[in-house]
């Protein structure tokens, strides 16, 4: 499989989130449905995207949380209508199983690992990181955990997807925020461990998350042909 793209409705107007989506539907594979715009809009946001043309949808609310509350809220019946939800897997196996065994049959659990706005000088100064132990190998552990309680896969950042291509095999999904191209700038950026969408094709990314360097560019459709070429020049993964 080919490396597709999420683009994030990063907007508190539902109307304008789904002028990207009128915009962008042809070009990009999953539309992310984030806090802000869902905060705002409800499940009114998840209907507007699937009305709008969205394919696919990716709510990424990040549950964290005691597995009954999680548990309860993924009754919802707008759970059903989306292909992705995130749970935080630093929650725990228990968290990650009592979302998988309550999410309807097409939608599929990702466990965030660790956030790709965080360093590992970071998560250390807040005692979340021993100090021999690496960011890399933490994010193979909540992994692992998540492949045990039956996710469908992970959100992790570039840097760590041939290790955890090379652990869990091609059928766990990876989902690679922070990707940016070497022709955007984002000013005051709050991504710390970035890649590029070619290298995260190259590492064997399942879909790459990529909003400010298309939503902010001139002409946001030439900006996401341009990333699905830089894909493509990949090859394979």
């Amino acid at each position: 499989m080919s490396t597709k793209i999420i683009f994030p409705l990063d907007f508190s107007e539902l109307k304008q989130a789904l002028m990207y989506v009128g915009l962008l539907k042809d070009h990009v594979s999953v539309f992310k449905i984030g806090l802000e715009l869902f905060v705002n809009n409800g499940p009114a946001a998840v209907k507007g995207v699937l009305n709008s043309g969205g394919k696919a949808i990716f709510l990424d609310l990040k549950f964290h949380d005691i597995p009954e509350t999680v548990r309860r809220a993924i009754k919802s019946p707008i759970i059903g209508d989306v292909d992705f939800i995130t749970v935080h897997s630093s929650d725990g196996p228990e968290l990650l199983s009592a979302a998988v065994k309550s999410v309807p049959s097409r939608t599929k659990v990702l466990a965030v690992t660790v956030l790709t706005s965080l360093s590992e000088a970071t998560l250390k100064e807040q005692c979340l990181l021993k100090e021999n132990i690496t960011i890399k190998e933490l994010v193979i552990h909540r992994a692992k955990m998540a492949r045990d309680t039956g996710c469908s896969g992970i959100v992790c950042s570039g840097l760590e997807i041939i290790d955890i291509r090379e652990q869990f095999g091609r059928d766990f999904i990876t989902v690679v925020p922070g990707v940016r191209p070497l022709w955007s700038l984002v000013i005051g950026d709050d991504q710390r461990r970035i890649v590029t969408p070619r290298d995260a094709a190259i590492h064997g990314a399942d879909y790459i998350v990529i909003g400010r360097p298309i939503r902010d560019a001139k002409d946001p459709v030439e900006a996401a042909q341009k990333i699905l070429s830089e894909i493509e020049s990949a090859g394979p993964n």
